[in-house]
């Protein structure tokens, strides 16, 4: 799910005000937009770009990665598995109030097929100097400077605000993974986690939660293992009990969901919970002078 100046990019319902104004806003940082789609429109040229009626058109003239969504709900489903169909194998889906049983639909093939869904109700990726895709603000400096820091979050305000904070305090980001916030999505927080513990350019992790569902508590089993620290920060701690909060996925039963078992999990990881966003900076900067205290000392034997 981490994409970079190589992955060629399908703008799915380019023609629409924001599918034009981001598409735009992406080509111009670096993101190497192929194209876009709108069956009413297709054959013609947009932003200086071809139009095709489909994603499986688009496919048979250009080479495609990844795919993002500027498609209405009840248009999402046709759209991904359009997608699904030309062999696209990542699919950004920005678009929030999408049916459940569309998403479930569409989740269900692409696993069929091996192709990565990022959303639904996500505000997209971003690896920082290089590319972006969706709506996060990579092109402001002040909040995405290149670095080595990753960052996964539900929220993409929040996670815009960390990235902020991050920049702040002398740090940077390598690269943004926005999940989604709605109940159902095709990237948990473990699988965003995952990949950035992979990648080579980010030393540490930024990790923001929100009250609701499990997905905290099974990245920090995988948190259990990694060598890069991790810092995260959970929303929602001044929620009363027993009340939905927050985006759609923030149901919490009993103690399952609750930020108690999210920050108790975390911790028993080796995760430092920060109880502001503005305080990971100063917990990952510690975390990895650390670090390199002890490689220094281990060099020195």
């Amino acid at each position: 799910m981490i994409i970079d100046r190589s992955t060629g990019v399908l703008v799915m319902g380019i023609t629409g005000k924001q599918g034009t104004f981001w598409a735009e806003k992406m080509r111009d940082y670096g993101t190497q937009i192929v194209g876009g789609t709108n069956p009413k429109r297709a054959g013609e040229r947009h932003l200086d770009l071809p139009v095709w009626a489909s994603a499986k058109d688009a496919t048979g003239a250009r080479k495609i990665d990844a795919a993002v969504l500027f498609i209405p709900p009840f248009g999402v489903k046709d759209a991904v598995l359009d997608a699904i169909d030309a062999g696209i194998g990542k699919i950004v889906c920005l678009t929030e109030h999408v049916p459940v049983h569309d998403t479930m639909y569409v989740l269900a093939a692409a696993r069929e097929r091996g192709v990565r869904i990022v959303g639904p109700n996500t505000a997209g990726l971003v690896t920082a100097g290089q590319t972006f895709v969706g709506f996060m603000p990579a092109f402001n400096p002040r909040v995405f400077r290149p670095g080595d820091i990753g960052v996964v979050s539900r929220s993409g305000s929040l996670g815009t605000l960390v990235c902020l904070n991050l920049v702040q305090a002398g740090l940077g980001i390598s690269s943004f993974v926005g999940i989604g916030g709605d109940p159902i999505i095709g990237t948990t927080t473990r699988d965003a986690l995952e990949a950035l513990d992979r990648d080579p350019n980010t030393k540490a992790v930024a990790l923001v939660g929100e009250i609701g569902g499990t997905m905290e508590e099974s990245a920090a089993e995988y948190a259990a293992g990694m060598t890069k620290p991790v810092a995260a920060f959970i929303a929602g701690a001044a929620s009363p009990p027993g009340k939905k909060m927050g985006h759609a996925g923030a149901i919490v039963m009993g103690k399952k969901g609750s930020y108690a078992g999210k920050k108790a999990a975390l911790e028993a990881a080796g995760v430092i919970v920060s109880p502001t966003p503005n305080g990971i900076p100063d917990v990952l900067k510690a975390a990895l002078a650390r670090q390199q205290r002890v490689g220094t000392t281990s060099a020195q034997r």
